[in-house]
């Protein structure tokens, strides 16, 4: 390999570039060089800056001569300036403090083409260098990402991992303030806020909210009064909107200012982890108040079993059984006993309206009030307008309850009824005919001053009655066709002679099969009563 001359300028290169390995350093000992070559008091490289305006950017200038740091393109060629130009290899200025009276320098030879060598080797050196610094950057983005969305994904309550998003996101890109809203109907809601005041709640509807996920910058100064530098971004899980993450106002050495794209790019990751999160925080939620909702019907259940009789009375002279089937783990029918003056019996089925908590709770009214009035009167018609009246002052509106009310005497031969609005009774006779208990009065509730009439039948031994809720006659069949009264008096007409149990698992086998596994509609009760 050729040597360079010894003293030349090439020498006094390659032994600088030997001594430093910043192409910067060497670029500069480049143009001290051409200096003393030259004698120039100092000079200054530039570049353009690529905008396309024909600006320059500097590039290097040179370590001696106290005028280096007041070099520009602007001055240079300027008359009485002291200050002249050279064009270099590569396109770039070579500005330098003009002497006067002395020989302008050439822009070739052998440092002239080695200065633009350096210096393009310099320009590269530090994009490259740039780019480094940027990836990472990103790595060091990635693993803070990774780390927090690990905290966050770790935390299932709602209000705890609304509080590290929020926290993380601001201490994630230094940010001065911060505020977190999540979507509540039609509006987003301010649910938690850092460094200052926010807005309450913002709609929906906005328009600068469809630009959220291109122009998070720029955007949201609503949400943080006061903020100079707002970034905003939408907290999304597959499309489906959890709320907005607000941060605003980046801290540096050289104080406030705005964020750069590598930060909204990392916000937006971000929170594509903290709507995972959340979406999993509200569905833990929901499960936890699932589970609890469960085990206060199943307890709600159980207290609505203890009102239903565990086992109806038994008579030398009447068989008397029961069975109820609720729709839900409540329900709304109710059907039991009580033990009336004189050795009677009084046998009810009711039907509140509706299904679930509700009709349970109004079930719970009207078994307390049945006892506390019959125990203390007889079932008559002002015993039943009492009752009425109780019903409408402790149910709500629009709920009423149908109730058939019996006395039977298990030493005579007859019965008497009160039906508010219920369905008829039916009472099978030994000899085949079939007679109804029609209803006597309004439902219970439905009007504070409805009137009630006691009516009597015979009951005589053979006979067969039948209590029902309207789940028995109104149950449906694929084909939408009802099981029906006719359906009911045809079964119990042919299984009328069998054990009054076997009458019973029997009607529940019929309305169920009917029914062909379709899920049960309403509440289904049946009270059988056969005198012997």
């Amino acid at each position: 390999m050729e040597m360079s001359v010894p003293g030349s300028p090439l020498a006094a290169l390659e032994e600088a570039s030997e001594r430093e390995w910043e192409t910067g350093a060497v670029l500069v000992k480049a143009l001290d060089l051409w200096c003393d070559l030259h004698r120039v008091p100092a000079a200054a490289l530039f570049a353009p800056n690529g905008d396309g305006a024909g600006g320059w950017e500097p590039v290097a200038r040179s370590s001696v001569g106290a005028r280096a740091g007041e070099l520009t393109p602007v001055g240079a060629e300027q008359p009485g300036s002291g200050v002249a130009s050279l064009r270099l290899t590569g396109n770039f200025l070579l500005c330098y403090s003009a002497v006067a009276g002395e020989e302008r320098p050439a822009p070739s030879g052998e440092l002239g083409l080695l200065l633009a060598a350096s210096a393009r080797l310099h320009r590269v050196h530090e994009r490259l260098k740039g780019q480094v610094f940027q990836e990472n950057y990103k790595v060091v983005t990635l693993e803070a990402l990774y780390d927090v969305g690990l905290s966050v994904a770790s935390t299932l309550d709602l209000e705890r991992l609304c509080d590290e998003i929020l926290l993380r996101a601001v201490s994630l890109l230094d940010a001065r303030r911060g505020a977190l809203y999540l979507i509540d109907g039609d509006r987003y809601r301010l649910h938690r806020t850092i460094g200052g005041s926010a807005c309450p709640d913002v709609s929906r509807s906005e328009p600068w909210l469809a630009d959220l996920a291109s122009h998070g910058s720029g955007v949201g100064f609503e949400l943080l009064p006061g903020s100079s530098h707002p970034l905003v971004v939408p907290i999304e899980v597959d499309r489906r909107s959890q709320g907005i993450l607000a941060v605003a106002d980046k801290e540096s050495r050289t104080g406030v200012g705005p964020f750069p794209d590598a930060d909204r790019r990392a916000l937006s990751m971000f929170a594509s982890q903290a709507a995972i999160a959340l979406e999993n925080a509200q569905l833990h939620r929901q499960a936890l108040e699932k589970e609890r909702l469960e085990r206060e019907l199943e307890l709600a259940a159980e207290i609505q079993r203890d009102l239903l009789p565990a086992k109806m009375p038994s008579f030398p002279s009447l068989e008397i059984l029961g069975w109820s089937r609720p729709t839900r783990q409540v329900g709304g029918d109710y059907y039991g006993h009580l033990s009336l003056q004189g050795g009677r019996i009084g046998l009810v089925v009711a039907d509140v309206t509706g299904k679930g908590m509700p009709a349970a709770l109004l079930v719970s009214t009207l078994h307390s009030a049945i006892h506390l009035l019959l125990e203390q009167a007889a079932p008559d018609e002002n015993t039943l307008a009492k009752l009425n009246q109780h019903i409408a002052a402790s149910s709500g509106a629009n709920k009423f309850i149908t109730l058939l009310l019996v006395e039977i005497d298990p030493q005579g031969d007859g019965l008497g009824y009160l039906n508010a609005g219920h369905n008829p009774g039916l009472l099978l006779r030994a000899s085949g005919e079939v007679e109804r208990l029609m209803p006597s009065g309004l439902p219970l509730g439905l009007l504070r001053s409805a009137k009630y009439s006691y009516r009597r039948m015979a009951h005589q031994p053979g006979d067969l009655l039948c209590l029902y809720s309207d789940g028995i006659t109104e149950c449906a069949s694929p084909a939408d066709e009802e099981f029906g009264e006719d359906r009911l008096i045809e079964y119990l007409s042919r299984h009328r002679e069998l054990p009054l149990g076997e009458v019973l698992s029997g009607l529940e086998r019929a309305v169920t099969d009917f029914a062909a596994n379709r899920p049960q509609g309403d509440d289904q009760t049946v009270v059988l009563v056969r005198r012997s």
